[in-house]
Protein backbone atom coordinates (compact mmCIF):
# COMPACT_ATOMS: atom_id res chain seq x y z
CA UNK A 1 0.00 0.00 0.00
CA UNK A 2 1.08 3.28 -0.82
CA UNK A 3 1.31 5.87 1.98
CA UNK A 4 -1.12 8.04 2.60
CA UNK A 5 -2.61 11.40 4.32
CA UNK A 6 -5.85 11.33 6.17
CA UNK A 7 -8.12 14.47 5.58
CA UNK A 8 -12.10 15.23 6.16
CA UNK A 9 -15.12 14.92 3.92
CA UNK A 10 -18.51 15.14 3.58
CA UNK A 11 -19.91 12.17 1.50
CA UNK A 12 -23.26 10.27 0.87
CA UNK A 13 -23.06 6.71 1.69
CA UNK A 14 -26.20 5.95 -0.50
CA UNK A 15 -28.75 7.30 -3.10
CA UNK A 16 -30.39 9.53 -0.38
CA UNK A 17 -27.65 11.63 -1.05
CA UNK A 18 -27.29 12.65 2.76
CA UNK A 19 -23.98 14.23 3.20
CA UNK A 20 -22.38 13.44 6.57
CA UNK A 21 -18.54 13.59 7.59
CA UNK A 22 -16.43 11.08 6.79
CA UNK A 23 -12.51 10.82 7.49
CA UNK A 24 -11.55 10.20 3.63
CA UNK A 25 -7.67 9.12 2.27
CA UNK A 26 -5.39 11.35 0.21
CA UNK A 27 -2.38 9.79 -1.70
CA UNK A 28 0.85 10.59 0.12
CA UNK A 29 3.04 13.74 -2.33
CA UNK A 30 4.07 12.61 -5.75
CA UNK A 31 6.97 14.13 -7.51
CA UNK A 32 4.49 16.10 -9.93
CA UNK A 33 1.55 16.94 -7.25
CA UNK A 34 0.54 19.86 -5.78
CA UNK A 35 -0.95 19.58 -2.22
CA UNK A 36 -3.89 22.00 -2.08
CA UNK A 37 -6.02 23.29 1.32
CA UNK A 38 -9.32 23.69 0.09
CA UNK A 39 -10.93 27.05 1.18
CA UNK A 40 -13.99 26.81 -0.98
CA UNK A 41 -16.32 24.53 -3.42
CA UNK A 42 -19.02 25.08 -5.40
CA UNK A 43 -21.68 23.29 -5.61
CA UNK A 44 -22.69 22.02 -9.43
CA UNK A 45 -26.06 19.99 -10.50
CA UNK A 46 -23.79 17.36 -11.05
CA UNK A 47 -22.71 16.82 -7.49
CA UNK A 48 -26.53 16.83 -6.73
CA UNK A 49 -27.36 13.84 -9.74
CA UNK A 50 -24.25 11.96 -8.44
CA UNK A 51 -25.23 12.12 -4.84
CA UNK A 52 -28.48 10.90 -5.68
CA UNK A 53 -26.99 8.38 -8.22
CA UNK A 54 -29.67 9.52 -10.76
CA UNK A 55 -26.97 8.59 -13.46
CA UNK A 56 -26.50 5.07 -12.22
CA UNK A 57 -22.91 5.34 -11.78
CA UNK A 58 -22.45 6.25 -8.38
CA UNK A 59 -19.54 4.63 -6.19
CA UNK A 60 -20.60 5.12 -2.40
CA UNK A 61 -19.18 6.47 -0.11
CA UNK A 62 -18.79 9.74 -2.62
CA UNK A 63 -17.19 13.22 -1.89
CA UNK A 64 -18.78 15.13 -4.90
CA UNK A 65 -17.22 18.72 -5.70
CA UNK A 66 -15.27 19.86 -8.72
CA UNK A 67 -15.35 23.51 -8.29
CA UNK A 68 -12.24 23.24 -5.81
CA UNK A 69 -10.63 26.84 -5.06
CA UNK A 70 -7.56 26.79 -2.17
CA UNK A 71 -4.04 27.53 -1.60
CA UNK A 72 -0.87 25.73 -2.39
CA UNK A 73 -0.18 23.91 0.67
CA UNK A 74 3.13 21.69 -0.73
CA UNK A 75 4.73 21.01 -4.28
CA UNK A 76 6.61 17.31 -5.15
CA UNK A 77 10.22 17.60 -6.39
CA UNK A 78 9.42 18.20 -10.42
CA UNK A 79 6.45 20.64 -9.93
CA UNK A 80 8.12 24.09 -11.46
CA UNK A 81 4.56 26.00 -12.54
CA UNK A 82 3.36 25.93 -8.79
CA UNK A 83 4.95 26.92 -5.57
CA UNK A 84 3.79 26.97 -1.81
CA UNK A 85 1.30 29.90 -1.28
CA UNK A 86 -0.07 30.42 -4.27
CA UNK A 87 -4.07 31.11 -5.55
CA UNK A 88 -5.51 27.48 -7.19
CA UNK A 89 -8.24 25.22 -8.44
CA UNK A 90 -9.19 22.61 -9.69
CA UNK A 91 -11.89 21.85 -11.96
CA UNK A 92 -13.63 18.63 -12.97
CA UNK A 93 -10.67 16.21 -13.52
CA UNK A 94 -7.50 15.36 -11.77
CA UNK A 95 -5.51 12.95 -14.26
CA UNK A 96 -5.49 11.87 -17.68
CA UNK A 97 -2.93 9.27 -19.74
CA UNK A 98 -0.71 12.25 -20.81
CA UNK A 99 0.23 9.74 -24.05
CA UNK A 100 -2.64 10.17 -26.77
CA UNK A 101 -3.95 12.49 -28.79
CA UNK A 102 -6.32 14.52 -27.23
CA UNK A 103 -3.68 14.55 -24.12
CA UNK A 104 -0.76 15.79 -26.57
CA UNK A 105 -3.39 18.38 -27.94
CA UNK A 106 -3.80 20.05 -24.51
CA UNK A 107 -7.75 18.50 -24.90
CA UNK A 108 -7.50 16.21 -21.83
CA UNK A 109 -11.25 16.35 -21.48
CA UNK A 110 -11.84 13.72 -23.97
CA UNK A 111 -8.57 11.50 -23.30
CA UNK A 112 -10.30 7.87 -22.93
CA UNK A 113 -8.21 7.39 -19.72
CA UNK A 114 -9.32 10.65 -17.98
CA UNK A 115 -9.45 10.57 -14.36
CA UNK A 116 -12.68 12.74 -12.98
CA UNK A 117 -12.38 14.48 -9.85
CA UNK A 118 -15.06 12.73 -7.99
CA UNK A 119 -16.72 9.15 -8.39
CA UNK A 120 -13.79 8.17 -10.73
CA UNK A 121 -11.04 5.52 -10.84
CA UNK A 122 -7.70 6.69 -9.98
CA UNK A 123 -4.61 5.29 -11.38
CA UNK A 124 -3.83 3.64 -7.92
CA UNK A 125 -7.45 1.44 -7.88
CA UNK A 126 -8.86 4.03 -5.32
CA UNK A 127 -11.69 6.04 -6.05
CA UNK A 128 -11.56 9.61 -6.58
CA UNK A 129 -12.99 11.83 -3.85
CA UNK A 130 -14.11 15.47 -4.86
CA UNK A 131 -13.90 19.14 -3.13
CA UNK A 132 -16.11 18.61 0.01
CA UNK A 133 -12.91 18.17 2.16
CA UNK A 134 -10.07 19.94 3.75
CA UNK A 135 -7.72 19.14 0.84
CA UNK A 136 -6.79 17.49 -1.95
CA UNK A 137 -3.45 15.86 -4.23
CA UNK A 138 -3.46 17.27 -7.58
CA UNK A 139 -0.61 16.21 -10.44
CA UNK A 140 0.23 19.94 -11.17
CA UNK A 141 -0.95 19.26 -14.97
CA UNK A 142 -4.37 19.76 -13.60
CA UNK A 143 -3.91 22.60 -11.27
CA UNK A 144 -5.09 26.20 -12.82
CA UNK A 145 -3.63 29.15 -10.92
CA UNK A 146 -5.75 31.70 -10.08
CA UNK A 147 -5.31 35.27 -11.18
CA UNK A 148 -4.47 37.72 -8.37
CA UNK A 149 -7.83 39.77 -9.46
CA UNK A 150 -10.04 36.47 -9.50
CA UNK A 151 -11.72 35.89 -5.75
CA UNK A 152 -11.62 32.10 -4.26
CA UNK A 153 -15.26 32.28 -4.03
CA UNK A 154 -16.52 34.39 -6.94
CA UNK A 155 -14.17 32.18 -8.84
CA UNK A 156 -14.35 28.35 -7.66
CA UNK A 157 -17.57 27.93 -9.84
CA UNK A 158 -15.69 29.31 -13.17
CA UNK A 159 -13.43 25.95 -13.05
CA UNK A 160 -16.84 23.70 -13.99
CA UNK A 161 -19.59 26.22 -15.21
CA UNK A 162 -16.72 28.65 -16.71
CA UNK A 163 -15.56 26.51 -18.69
CA UNK A 164 -18.29 24.69 -19.96
CA UNK A 165 -19.72 27.76 -21.45
CA UNK A 166 -16.25 29.23 -22.55
CA UNK A 167 -15.16 26.07 -24.61
CA UNK A 168 -18.13 25.94 -26.81
CA UNK A 169 -18.32 29.45 -27.57
CA UNK A 170 -14.31 29.67 -28.19
CA UNK A 171 -14.63 26.34 -30.86
CA UNK A 172 -17.97 27.32 -32.34
CA UNK A 173 -16.96 31.26 -33.00
CA UNK A 174 -19.58 32.49 -30.89
CA UNK A 175 -16.77 34.46 -28.95
CA UNK A 176 -17.02 37.14 -31.93
CA UNK A 177 -17.80 40.63 -31.24
CA UNK A 178 -20.94 41.89 -33.05
CA UNK A 179 -22.26 38.19 -33.21
CA UNK A 180 -25.59 37.04 -31.37
CA UNK A 181 -25.55 34.39 -29.12
CA UNK A 182 -28.78 33.05 -27.23
CA UNK A 183 -28.40 31.26 -23.43
CA UNK A 184 -31.21 29.06 -23.44
CA UNK A 185 -32.17 28.74 -19.46
CA UNK A 186 -30.46 31.20 -17.00
CA UNK A 187 -28.67 29.39 -13.91
CA UNK A 188 -25.34 28.25 -12.57
CA UNK A 189 -24.56 27.32 -16.69
CA UNK A 190 -26.59 30.25 -18.47
CA UNK A 191 -25.94 33.55 -16.20
CA UNK A 192 -21.92 32.60 -16.56
CA UNK A 193 -22.59 32.21 -20.15
CA UNK A 194 -23.99 35.74 -20.63
CA UNK A 195 -21.15 37.31 -18.77
CA UNK A 196 -18.93 35.58 -21.10
CA UNK A 197 -20.64 36.84 -23.99
CA UNK A 198 -20.46 40.25 -22.94
CA UNK A 199 -16.84 40.14 -22.21
CA UNK A 200 -16.33 38.49 -25.92
CA UNK A 201 -18.28 42.03 -27.12
CA UNK A 202 -21.48 39.76 -28.44
CA UNK A 203 -25.11 40.49 -28.68
CA UNK A 204 -26.47 38.22 -26.02
CA UNK A 205 -30.37 37.29 -25.63
CA UNK A 206 -31.80 35.06 -22.94
CA UNK A 207 -34.25 32.55 -23.72
CA UNK A 208 -36.09 31.41 -20.58
CA UNK A 209 -39.00 30.21 -19.12
CA UNK A 210 -39.09 32.23 -16.35
CA UNK A 211 -40.78 35.78 -17.24
CA UNK A 212 -39.89 36.39 -13.22
CA UNK A 213 -36.15 36.38 -14.70
CA UNK A 214 -36.08 39.15 -16.93
CA UNK A 215 -34.90 42.27 -14.88
CA UNK A 216 -32.05 40.19 -13.55
CA UNK A 217 -30.76 39.08 -17.04
CA UNK A 218 -31.24 42.46 -18.43
CA UNK A 219 -30.42 45.05 -15.51
CA UNK A 220 -27.81 42.32 -13.12
CA UNK A 221 -26.05 40.20 -15.86
CA UNK A 222 -26.30 42.91 -18.95
CA UNK A 223 -27.99 40.61 -21.55
CA UNK A 224 -29.63 42.95 -24.24
CA UNK A 225 -32.38 41.30 -24.94
CA UNK A 226 -34.86 38.48 -23.02
CA UNK A 227 -37.32 35.97 -24.99
CA UNK A 228 -39.90 33.89 -22.54
CA UNK A 229 -39.80 30.74 -24.75
CA UNK A 230 -43.50 30.17 -24.12
CA UNK A 231 -44.44 33.60 -25.16
CA UNK A 232 -45.50 32.96 -29.63
CA UNK A 233 -45.06 36.67 -30.24
CA UNK A 234 -41.69 36.77 -28.36
CA UNK A 235 -40.48 34.06 -30.18
CA UNK A 236 -41.86 35.16 -33.64
CA UNK A 237 -39.78 38.38 -33.30
CA UNK A 238 -36.98 36.52 -32.51
CA UNK A 239 -36.87 34.02 -35.20
CA UNK A 240 -34.02 33.55 -37.56
CA UNK A 241 -31.62 35.80 -35.25
CA UNK A 242 -29.30 34.38 -33.56
CA UNK A 243 -25.97 33.33 -34.79
CA UNK A 244 -25.95 30.59 -31.83
CA UNK A 245 -27.59 29.01 -29.16
CA UNK A 246 -25.85 27.72 -25.92
CA UNK A 247 -28.25 25.29 -24.50
CA UNK A 248 -27.78 25.12 -20.59
CA UNK A 249 -31.17 23.76 -19.89
CA UNK A 250 -31.21 20.10 -18.43
CA UNK A 251 -34.90 19.42 -18.95
CA UNK A 252 -36.11 17.61 -22.07
CA UNK A 253 -37.82 20.39 -24.02
CA UNK A 254 -38.83 20.97 -27.39
CA UNK A 255 -36.07 21.76 -29.38
CA UNK A 256 -37.48 22.56 -33.30
CA UNK A 257 -38.74 25.84 -31.71
CA UNK A 258 -35.58 27.14 -30.57
CA UNK A 259 -33.83 26.14 -33.69
CA UNK A 260 -35.56 28.31 -35.76
CA UNK A 261 -34.31 31.29 -33.98
CA UNK A 262 -31.35 30.15 -35.32
CA UNK A 263 -30.13 32.22 -38.71
CA UNK A 264 -28.92 30.06 -41.75
CA UNK A 265 -26.01 27.84 -40.39
CA UNK A 266 -26.50 28.69 -37.05
CA UNK A 267 -25.55 26.18 -34.22
CA UNK A 268 -27.02 25.39 -30.96
CA UNK A 269 -24.27 23.63 -28.54
CA UNK A 270 -25.80 21.52 -25.51
CA UNK A 271 -24.18 21.69 -22.55
CA UNK A 272 -27.03 20.79 -20.23
CA UNK A 273 -28.00 17.00 -20.11
CA UNK A 274 -31.57 16.59 -19.96
CA UNK A 275 -32.36 12.60 -19.10
CA UNK A 276 -34.22 11.64 -21.78
CA UNK A 277 -33.79 11.22 -25.18
CA UNK A 278 -34.25 14.60 -27.77
CA UNK A 279 -36.98 14.33 -30.32
CA UNK A 280 -35.26 16.75 -33.38
CA UNK A 281 -37.51 17.21 -36.43
CA UNK A 282 -35.25 16.46 -39.62
CA UNK A 283 -36.07 19.49 -41.44
CA UNK A 284 -35.46 21.96 -38.12
CA UNK A 285 -31.75 21.22 -38.93
CA UNK A 286 -31.79 20.48 -42.79
CA UNK A 287 -34.17 23.14 -44.18
CA UNK A 288 -31.57 26.11 -42.68
CA UNK A 289 -28.41 23.82 -42.56
CA UNK A 290 -28.06 24.22 -38.58
CA UNK A 291 -26.44 21.98 -36.45
CA UNK A 292 -26.97 20.73 -33.29
CA UNK A 293 -23.95 20.21 -31.52
CA UNK A 294 -22.15 19.38 -27.54
CA UNK A 295 -19.56 20.01 -26.08
CA UNK A 296 -18.52 18.80 -22.41
CA UNK A 297 -15.87 20.96 -20.35
CA UNK A 298 -12.58 21.78 -21.80
CA UNK A 299 -8.81 20.89 -21.43
CA UNK A 300 -6.10 22.68 -18.58
CA UNK A 301 -4.69 24.88 -21.67
CA UNK A 302 -8.18 26.44 -22.29
CA UNK A 303 -9.55 26.20 -18.53
CA UNK A 304 -6.64 28.38 -17.45
CA UNK A 305 -7.08 30.82 -20.54
CA UNK A 306 -10.66 31.04 -19.45
CA UNK A 307 -10.27 32.02 -15.93
CA UNK A 308 -7.47 34.16 -17.05
CA UNK A 309 -9.73 36.37 -19.22
CA UNK A 310 -12.52 36.13 -16.84
CA UNK A 311 -10.37 38.13 -14.45
CA UNK A 312 -9.19 40.76 -17.36
CA UNK A 313 -12.95 41.14 -17.68
CA UNK A 314 -14.15 41.17 -13.92
CA UNK A 315 -16.25 37.97 -15.44
CA UNK A 316 -17.66 35.82 -11.65
CA UNK A 317 -20.21 33.60 -11.28
CA UNK A 318 -22.81 35.31 -8.74
CA UNK A 319 -22.76 32.82 -5.57
CA UNK A 320 -24.43 32.57 -2.07
CA UNK A 321 -21.65 31.65 0.49
CA UNK A 322 -22.89 28.46 2.76
CA UNK A 323 -21.22 26.70 5.94
CA UNK A 324 -20.93 23.24 5.34
CA UNK A 325 -23.26 22.25 7.81
CA UNK A 326 -25.86 24.05 5.50
CA UNK A 327 -24.95 21.68 2.38
CA UNK A 328 -27.77 19.43 2.76
CA UNK A 329 -30.31 21.72 3.09
CA UNK A 330 -28.19 23.66 0.02
CA UNK A 331 -28.86 20.34 -2.11
CA UNK A 332 -32.93 20.58 -1.58
CA UNK A 333 -32.88 24.16 -2.86
CA UNK A 334 -30.87 23.34 -5.75
CA UNK A 335 -33.21 20.69 -6.67
CA UNK A 336 -35.73 23.57 -7.29
CA UNK A 337 -33.34 26.33 -8.70
CA UNK A 338 -34.07 28.04 -5.67
CA UNK A 339 -30.38 29.54 -6.27
CA UNK A 340 -28.85 32.60 -7.67
CA UNK A 341 -27.07 31.18 -8.86
CA UNK A 342 -24.42 28.80 -7.28
CA UNK A 343 -23.95 27.74 -3.80
CA UNK A 344 -20.16 28.00 -2.72
CA UNK A 345 -19.26 25.97 0.72
CA UNK A 346 -16.99 28.00 2.50
CA UNK A 347 -14.70 24.94 3.35
CA UNK A 348 -11.93 26.68 5.26
CA UNK A 349 -13.61 28.38 7.73
CA UNK A 350 -16.67 25.78 8.17
CA UNK A 351 -15.95 22.36 7.74
CA UNK A 352 -14.30 21.96 10.64
CA UNK A 353 -16.91 22.55 12.81
CA UNK A 354 -19.46 20.86 10.85
CA UNK A 355 -17.65 17.32 11.55
CA UNK A 356 -17.04 17.63 14.85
Amino acid sequence: MAPTVAAAGLAARDASGHLSPLTISRRSTGDDDVVIKILYCGICHSDLHSIKNEWKNATYPLVPGHEIAGVVTEAGKNVTKFKGGDKVGVGCMVNSCHSCDSCNQGLENHCPGVIFTYNSVDKDGTVTYGGYSSMVVVHERFVVRFPEAMPLDKGAPLLCAGITVYSPMKYHGLNVPGKHVGVLGLGGLGHVAVKFAKAFGMTVTVISSSPGKRQEALERLGADAFVVSKNADEMNAATGTMDGIINTVSANIPIAPLLGLLKPNGKMILVGLPEKPMEIPPFALVASNKTLAGSCIGGMADTQEMIDLAAKHGVTAEIEVIGADYVNTAMERLAKADVRYRFVIDIGNTLKDAIE
